[in-house]
């Protein structure tokens, strides 16, 4: 059997709240669509079963909870007022409200009152927490039940890292050839050719 920690919270105090309306003992006072929730609101609630709604709220607050009592309550569903131009200030809800759903749901069986540990307050009777497991048990049932089959996603393509070109050998500079300078040629010395000597023509004897 499940636990009412197991249930999603939103979804168990909807189907409680349904629970709570079939009980002729449960029901809102005559003021209950005019009256605030607590001096901090400045509206009262929009929703027409708001009582049932915070009536759930209480039975499940009271089961994990107890013993609670009005004060505690109060805190709970308490809210920051708007203060104008001060800071907003910590304000308790209404405990008229919250004392007239605990004396409902005494009356329905739901709860009693309790000293546990020198705490005294309001506790889960039997029928009362009969009724919030039963309830956490069918909701548990008819959730979906998650996937729990490991999914084996497809290896992914690895991308290649490009191949490394191999370092080109630095190219080598060709030693230089020194010049060698052509030998010089060397210049024999012109030798002058001596004209031959012009002899005088004898003179004519």
């Amino acid at each position: 059997m499940a636990i009412i920690l197991e249930a999603e919270t939103e979804t168990f105090l909807a189907r409680l709240s349904d629970e709570l309306k079939k009980l002729d003992v449960v029901e809102p006072p005559t003021w209950a669509s005019i009256v605030k929730t607590g001096p901090g609101k400045q509206r009262p609630p929009a929703d027409k079963d708001w009582w049932y709604a915070r009536a759930a709220s209480v039975l499940r607050t009271v089961s994990i909870r107890g013993p609670v009592g009005v004060n505690k309550l109060r805190v709970k569903y308490g809210n920051k007022a708007n203060m104008g131009m001060a800071p907003e200030r910590f304000v308790r809800a209404s405990g008229n409200i919250i004392r007239k759903i605990l004396q409902q749901l005494e009356k329905a069986e739901l709860i009693k009152q309790a000293v546990v540990k020198n705490h005294k307050g309001r506790v889960m009777s039997t029928k009362g927490q009969s009724m919030l497991d039963k309830l956490a048990t069918e909701l548990k049932k008819s959730a979906p039940k998650p996937d729990i089959t490991p999914k084996v996603e497809a290896p992914k393509p690895v991308a290649k890292a490009p191949a490394k070109e191999a370092p080109k050998p630095e190219a080598k500079e060709a030693p230089k050839e020194e010049k060698k300078e052509a030998p010089k040629e060397k210049k024999e010395p012109v030798k002058e050719e001596k004209a031959p000597d012009k002899k005088e023509p004898e003179a004519q004897k």
